[in-house]
């Protein structure tokens, strides 16, 4: 019976088959505690690891008892040990002397405890070291005898070893390291471990995982323990949180577990490595936000500019950032920017209005109260608001840094913010030291608050918003401009003109500006005449526009001299030439030029850019000039495309008009040719962009023009919306104007045309013939002014002219009176003093007419004017009113 009550197992033995007291070792009922009790030791004790033999010698000092575990461990069967001398046996031959001695006093009465070195056969090497020890006995006869206990030396060096190993690894791991029993409860807990969870080692002993982890995390780590120890499969890092030691601060840690056995296979416990993992945790949650931050703005890079449209900038804006880095957002721009004010009043503040042009949200699709202060309740996308000069957000705009705006449990900036957002980042979009409006940033309740990290992401994404949104505004506000200019440089929409159905389309070759060097223009002449023009102005963009509405609004004065065709190309060819470079460009392009196209004698750098400047400004251009009643038309052409005309059931012509030089070359004439125009013919007038681009050459364009033209018989609008979608016009490399004119004429009973006699009955004639023709006209009420006129334009010819005299009446939409003689000079109205007789017609003329002028004629001159017809709701002008006022 071993020491406390157990025996020592023996290999193989049974386990409390034969041992009063329950299975489990306790003792009976009734029995005192402590008492000795009878039972098998569990598989694993130390005598598994230890294999301990045992054998007695005689009074002579033989063998007479040898153990099997003896037999076992040294190799020898008793048949073989039994009656022999184990000097002579087992000690190698230079050592007998010492062990007879030995045994001999042995068996004289004294213990001894020593090395002995054996060897398993006879006569052979030693190949064993054994620990003896023997202790005196006596036999029945009270004969000395002894009792030999052998230890393998080998097997306790490396338990021995073990056991420094395993205090090593428990005193020195960089890791808590812990031994659970089958009980789950802690055999041994090493210094690391402790740290790691807080409290000396001592208090770990005997302690379960609810006595150091939450009441969850136990629950996790005592399953995992179970099923470690159940199935003998390892748990790998298995995570948990708790607050060691009662911290504020929440811990991580990474638990692993195996199971461990005994030398006999039976599970012993399970082994915990733990270590805390809070910094690397930390550390791999700040390495995964960097990434997530530089994912963003990588993204961010890629799609915030990618459009000139503000609202779409601002959207785009809060794609990215919804729901990666935030759960909703908005954008406010200040409104005065928006309407083009450089510095809207409140903005040094922060409370001027402001404008939301964009919200996103990946919690709720209604708009939400995002920050305290605000106006009450949502703010929609298009509302105008503006932030009371204490809020945050008014803050964050007059200082230009990113505010943090914590959320609030009360309802202070609107149910909805008290109840979902937990945290705002207010940041100012800056662009051009300019704060040009607010992002606002929110992340909702569950959510992890805003840091400095996430403010300085926000600030970055917010100016990059600020930079594309200024942009944006910046090209709006151009955009608008060069709008208002293209529109300031063309016809209105429906240009009208007597004799003609006018219409007309321009599509600008980049979209990104609109304005280009193409026109067109209709002009109403004196007459009831039109002059029809379009042009070309070499290149593109707002240079090519400036440089058309100069030659446009050159066109134009000319037009209103009434020159003829030619000469307004003329006149027109040395205003181009005189608009290119400074004023050295200037003298030198009317110089003499070389076979570059250069001044001769000009330095290189200067003639350069003397020719870069007049390249601009050359330009091809067709005008014609409409007579409705003779339905002829005069056209002439500086280098342009010519014109196309369609006659009813007629394939559509290219008109044989001479090409001419183009504007700004300088040295050659132009030539003018007439053509009759029928009624219900079509005219067209066109730039190159219509009919010429990289797909195709321009005879493949003419070509198609023409068969888009032919067979134009529906109304004139539809007709040149029919040609526009039948041509290339999507091509975007030049610009496209279409003028396009239906000849109607005017009918003959709308023409009064007589000669008269250069004498002076002739005024009263004049008078008479007037008289009649508005009367039948129906035109009662202008009959006293008209006669009033046409006496003093008649009288005026009869008086400085020579030659036959022509009146001539033309009614359309306003009523024009000609007087046509052979005289060039051309009248000049005077102010007459009040002491002079005469002077006074062509004044009166002025005060009682629309308007009036006069123009030259192959065969002398025609002065004309132009009276409104009556409306019925304004008065005509009193002639004799008039007179008065003159004097």
């Amino acid at each position: 019976m071993s020491s406390g009550g157990e025996e020592p197992a023996q290999s193989g033995g049974q386990g409390g088959a034969d041992r009063p007291g329950d299975p489990a070792g306790r003792p009976r009922a009734g029995e005192p505690a402590g008492a000795p009790v009878w039972q098998s030791s569990r598989p694993g004790s130390i005598y598994d690891y230890i294999r301990v033999a045992s054998f007695s010698l005689g009074p002579d000092g033989r063998i007479d008892q040898w153990s099997e575990r003896a037999a076992q461990m040294l190799g020898i069967p008793a048949r073989y040990a039994l009656g022999k001398d184990p000097v002579e046996a087992f000690v190698p031959g230079e050592l007998r002397d010492t062990g007879h001695r030995k045994v001999s006093e042995i068996l004289d009465g004294r213990e001894w405890t020593g090395l002995v070195p054996y060897r398993r056969e006879a006569d052979g090497a030693t190949d064993g070291l054994a620990e003896i020890y023997v202790m005196p006995s006596r036999n029945e006869d009270g004969e000395r005898a002894a009792v030999c206990l052998v230890v393998d030396v080998r097997a306790l060096r490396g338990i021995e070893t073990d056991l420094a190993a395993s205090q090593a690894v428990f005193g020195q791991s960089p890791i808590g390291f812990t031994l659970f029993g089958t009980d789950l409860k802690l055999l041994r807990v090493n210094e690391r471990f402790a740290t790691v969870f807080g409290g000396p080692a001592s208090k770990y002993r005997g302690c379960g995982p609810h006595d150091f982890l939450p009441r969850t995390e136990a629950e996790r780590m005592t399953a995992a323990l179970r099923r470690v120890l159940d199935t003998g499969e390892p748990v790998a890092e298995m995570q948990l949180i708790g607050l060691p030691g009662g911290e504020g601060d929440r811990r991580r840690w990474s638990v692993s577990l195996y199971r461990l056995h005994g030398a006999s296979g039976r599970p012993i416990g399970v082994a915990a490595l733990a270590a805390d993992v809070t910094g690397r945790r930390r550390a791999e949650r700040e390495a995964a936000n960097a990434r997530r931050n530089l994912a963003l703005l990588n993204e961010a890079g890629a799609r915030i500019g990618n459009s000139l449209d503000l609202e779409t900038t601002a959207r785009t804006l809060l794609d990215v950032a919804v729901p990666q880095f935030c759960d909703l957002a908005s954008v406010d721009l200040y409104q005065g920017l928006l309407a083009g004010d450089e510095a809207p009043r409140g903005m040094s503040d922060g409370s001027a209005e402001l404008r939301r042009v964009a919200f996103a949200s990946a919690v709720s699709d209604a708009p939400l109260a995002t920050a305290p202060g605000a106006t009450p309740g949502p703010v929609a996308v298009g509302a105008v608001h503006r932030y009371p000069f204490n809020s945050p957000c008014a803050g964050a705009l007059r200082t230009g840094h990113a505010q943090i705006i914590p959320g609030r449990e009360s309802d202070d900036g609107g149910p909805e913010f008290g109840a979902v957002v937990q945290s705002t980042l207010a940041v100012p979009m800056v662009a051009r030291d300019t704060v040009v409006g607010l992002v606002q940033f929110s992340r909702t309740k569950g959510s992890e608050p805003f840091g400095e990290r996430d403010t300085a992401l926000a600030v970055e994404l917010a100016a990059r918003a600020a930079v594309c949104i200024d942009n944006a505004r910046l090209y709006r506000r151009e955009h608008e401009r060069a709008l208002i200019l293209q529109r300031s440089l063309l016809p209105p929409g429906d240009p009208e003109a007597a004799g003609l159905d006018i219409a007309c389309r321009y599509l600008p070759g980049t979209t990104a500006t609109e304005v280009g060097g193409d026109w067109f223009d209709v002009i109403e002449l004196p007459g009831h005449r039109t002059a029809l023009v379009v042009g070309d102005v070499m290149g593109r963009g707002l240079r090519a526009a400036v440089a058309m509405g100069e030659l446009r609004t050159a066109v134009r004065t000319l037009a209103l001299l009434d020159l003829e065709p030619a000469e307004v190309l003329s006149a027109l060819d040395e205003i181009a030439r005189g608009l290119g470079g400074d004023g050295e460009g200037r003298s030198t392009a009317r110089g003499a030029r070389g076979r570059s196209g250069a001044p001769e004698g000009a330095e290189p750098g200067r003639s350069a850019r003397t020719a870069d400047l007049s390249e601009v400004y050359l330009a091809t251009c067709v005008y014609a000039v409409y007579d409705p009643i003779t339905r002829r038309c005069t056209f002439a052409n500086a280098g342009h495309l010519p014109p196309v005309l369609v006659e009813d059931g007629e394939d559509a012509l290219l008109l044989d008009v001479p090409p001419g030089m183009p504007l700004g070359v300088g040295g050659e004439p132009f030539e003018e040719i007439e053509v009759e125009l029928p009624d219900g013919a079509l005219l067209a007038l066109y730039t190159d962009g219509l009919v010429e681009s990289r797909d195709h050459p321009l005879d493949e364009g003419l070509q198609a023009f023409r068969r888009a033209l032919s067979g134009a018989d529906r109304p004139l609008e539809d007709a040149c919306d029919h040609v526009l979608s039948a041509m290339d016009t999507s091509h975007g490399e030049d610009d496209i104007a279409l003028l396009m004119a239906r000849v109607q004429g005017l009918p003959k009973d709308a023409v009064g045309d007589w000669n008269l006699a250069p004498e002076p009955r002739s005024v009263a004639r004049a008078r008479e013939l007037a008289r009649d023709q508005l009367t039948d006209w129906g035109l009662q009420g202008l009959v006293d002014t008209t006669e009033l006129l046409v006496s003093e334009l008649v009288t005026n010819a009869l008086r400085h002219g020579h030659g036959e005299i022509r009146l001539r009446l033309l009614l359309d939409r306003t009523l024009v009176c000609e007087v046509w003689d052979a005289d060039l000079a051309q009248p000049r109205r005077r102010r007459a003093r009040d002491t002079d007789e005469g002077g006074r017609g062509l004044q009166l003329v002025g005060l009682l007419s629309e308007g009036w002028g006069s123009r030259r004629t192959p065969r002398g001159k025609t002065v004309w004017f132009e009276l409104a017809l009556p409306d019925g709701e304004s008065p005509a002008v009193d002639p004799a009113e008039a007179l008065l006022s003159m004097f």
